[in-house]
């Protein structure tokens, strides 16, 4: 394996991930719509839509990738709701297009389709939920992935393709959009430290417990599992352990430089949410050796510190 295209490649996990590629010595290839990211080392960029298969085909012609790590799609479970119809496009159909372009131009390259561990739904309390487990979505956004993850597997056994599906909780780290919890009040500690505002932090539903894993540890996941995961296979990854979002918010307010208080804002709060939720991360960790090891609070104050970044940025700007 000496050529990765990774689809999404813009996005959050992409520039982690076409950084962790290259440094174990990959050429990397990236796609997606809108700009070439300027901080992942990319031997090649294109523009491109995963619900264009014609684009995709000929995309495969060009680069005839060894692996494809696909990441393009719709990532937000919050945003689903306001757009289902979409979510589900660009989730499922986006995935049987990619493996298409695999079937048709390259098939014997390897390929790691990201999923969701929110394709589980909900847990009971104290519990780690294996790969075994059934599907109980409760989120058009869950629902997608529960959907691609499925149609990634029936794609490669019919058509004898080298599949590994992820089921990826949730994870964070430098360079997320805010309209995920986690940066979003992060950005609200930075404004209030840079600007005066009124330090208040508002928040959503804190009482959700949550498998959080830094977006470095889970490109680090990704690159493994490229060299080590087993064909057909299907693997959790995230941290095992469970944090509630309360605590998540007391660390990072206790990072800010000022005090803020907590208020929920009831528009943050989803009209369905899973209240408990934890990775059993056996598998990965018994077959390729990964496991999560940077602690959360240095998550914590990386999200933090980029986000300080930006409002220098933004104010300098």
């Amino acid at each position: 394996m000496k050529r990765v295209l990774v689809t999404g490649a813009n996005g959050f996990v992409g520039p982690h991930l076409a950084r962790e590629l290259t440094a174990r010595g990959l050429e990397v290839h990236g796609s997606g719509l809108g700009d070439q990211p300027v901080d992942a080392p990319l031997a090649r960029w294109v523009h491109l839509d995963v619900l264009d298969l014609d684009a995709c085909l000929a995309e495969f012609e060009a680069s005839k990738p060894d692996a494809v790590v696909h990441l393009a799609g719709q990532s937000s479970a919050g945003r689903s709701f306001d757009d289902p119809e979409g979510t589900f496009r660009l989730n499922v159909v986006g995935t049987w297009t990619v493996l298409e372009a695999v079937r048709r131009v390259t098939p014997r390259a390897r390929v790691l389709a990201v999923g969701s561990g929110e394709s589980y739904g909900p847990q009971p309390e104290g519990t780690r939920v294996d790969e075994d487990a059934a599907f109980r979505p409760v989120s058009p956004y869950a629902r997608s992935k529960a959907a691609s993850d499925q149609l990634a597997a029936t794609h490669a056994r019919t058509h004898g393709l080298d599949v590994i599906r992820t089921r990826s909780f949730a994870h964070a780290g430098p360079g997320q959009t805010p309209s995920f919890a986690l940066p979003s009040f992060a950005r609200q500690i930075a404004e209030i430290e840079r600007n005066g505002a009124d330090p208040v932090l508002r928040v959503g539903n804190l009482e959700v417990v949550r498998d959080l894993t830094d977006v470095r540890d889970v490109a680090e996941a990704y690159a493994t599992l490229l060299e080590r995961g087993r064909s057909g296979e299907a693997y959790n990854v995230g941290r095992g352990e469970g944090v509630r979002l309360a605590e998540v918010v007391r660390r990072l307010a206790g990072l800010a430089h000022v005090d803020v208080r907590i208020e929920v804002d009831p528009a943050r709060v989803r009209p369905a949410d899973v209240p408990y939720l934890v990775a059993d991360v056996g598998r990965v960790e018994r077959e390729t050796s990964w496991r999560a090891k940077r602690p959360l609070d240095q998550t914590l104050e990386d999200v933090l510190d980029d986000w300080r970044a930006r409002a220098r940025m933004d104010a300098g700007g």
